[in-house]
């Protein structure tokens, strides 16, 4: 990276930090709506890492991972560069919802247009300003409403770079996963960058586990990255290639009889769907050997809703 790098015309030299709003649009009442991205970078040259929470409105806990790292003075660099972006959806973010107020999911418009959508219109941004300066990206994220993620690391393990990211991040759980159609992951990937994406807990709740996860995965991160020169010891994570939903074949009352994170065996009794009427009562059973991963909280189901995630290998 050059001694001076320039965001929406505001220069910024090694060893400084600074904070730059980008104008996305206005709420109906003429209220701006500016992203905050704060740029923090080491006195020497070195890579540029991207931090994003809150692509979905209602995922808290990436906004609370940096948060808490620029609060604690955490995120600062010995060497390179840390772009952190702790909301990038404040529609969602405000009205507690997933997605914007035209109903578009910010992480399905990449690479976005700036005559398209407003979800279209905050991909095109995140790329014209903010890609062309990076190398590297943490997406943190979160699962939707009353299903939870256990702390885990999602990315594309065939690729040598991604697997090394992702064995340096060191969550409990790393997860092969595809790259999804007009993702950010994606996006990221066919410029040349590559992010990982960390999930954690559900939405509009604070994980305090996976949080710190969140936040010692980062530094480890760094570290390795040779961004700075100490980081929390790792885990030994479990690496999973695939990942399956246990869905439900009856509407009903479902009573788990897991919790997240538990180690499960094929032809395992995970948990009951009941009528609600006392009558009738269906085992739900584990296909695979592994580990819950993803469980929804919400009792009340309908038949093919999705009820565990399980992560495992053949």
């Amino acid at each position: 990276m050059p001694e001076f790098i320039s965001i929406n015309g505001q220069d910024i030299g090694l060893g400084e930090q600074k904070e730059i709003l980008l104008n996305i649009a206005r709420l109906p009442t003429y209220t701006p709506i500016d992203l905050s991205v704060n740029v923090f970078r080491g006195k020497e040259d070195g890579p540029v890492l991207l931090l994003t929470g809150g692509l979905h409105g209602d995922e808290i806990n990436g906004v609370e991972i940096i948060r808490r790292m620029i609060f604690k003075d955490l995120i600062q660099p010995d060497k390179g560069t840390v772009i952190a972006i702790p909301l990038v959806n404040i529609y969602g973010f405000i009205q507690k919802q997933r997605d914007l107020p035209d109903g578009k999911d910010i992480n399905r418009s990449f690479p976005g247009s700036k005559n398209g959508s407003l979800a279209r219109l905050v991909a095109h941004t995140l790329m014209e300003k903010i890609f062309p300066y990076i190398d590297y990206g943490i997406d943190f994220h979160t699962g939707g409403d009353a299903r939870a993620n256990y702390p885990q690391i999602r990315s594309q393990l065939k690729k040598e770079e991604n697997r090394k990211l992702a064995e340096a991040f060191a969550a409990p759980i790393t997860v092969n996963s595809s790259l999804i159609d007009k993702s950010f992951r994606k996006a990221a990937q066919n410029n040349g960058k590559q992010i990982l994406v960390f999930e954690t807990g559900e939405a509009h709740r604070f994980d305090s586990f996976g949080i710190q996860e969140g936040i010692n995965g980062t530094l480890r991160l760094m570290k390795y990255l040779n961004m700075r020169n100490d980081a929390p010891n790792p885990n030994e994570p479990e690496v999973y290639q695939k990942s399956t939903w246990v869905r439900a074949r009856y509407a009903g009352l479902f009573q788990q009889k897991i919790k997240l994170g538990d180690h499960v065996k094929k032809r395992q009794v995970l948990g009951h769907i009941s009528d609600p009427f006392g009558h009738e009562w269906f085992k739900v059973v584990s296909p695979q050997t592994g580990r819950i991963i993803g469980l929804n909280y919400a009792p009340v189901v309908h038949k093919g809703d999705a009820l565990l995630h399980i992560a495992y290998n053949k």
